[in-house]
């Protein structure tokens, strides 16, 4: 990867603005909603992107190539286990 952006929808993200990225699609129940079955990608300053399940695995690979998989690294990263 030779720079910390992806694009997410129609959008050019630095990677470093990701906070977190949903493992379940969006479900809330509300009638109108328009969210329903997108993962939710928080960003920085209380905003959010919304993607499909493909897009989703694409950014997480992203940051995982970004920071140097950490899974490589015994036992930091991953899943913990408490």
């Amino acid at each position: 990867m030779h720079a910390p952006i992806i694009k997410i929808d129609d959008k050019h993200v630095p990677l470093y603005r990701i906070v977190w990225i949903a493992d379940l699609p969006h479900f809330c129940g509300e009638e109108d909603c328009v969210r329903e079955g997108y993962y939710e990608i928080r960003l920085d300053v209380d905003d959010s992107l919304w993607t499909n399940h493909h897009d989703r695995d694409r950014v997480i690979s992203a940051l995982n190539q970004w920071c140097g998989d950490p899974r490589d690294e015994g036992d930091l990263g991953g899943e913990l286990d408490f």
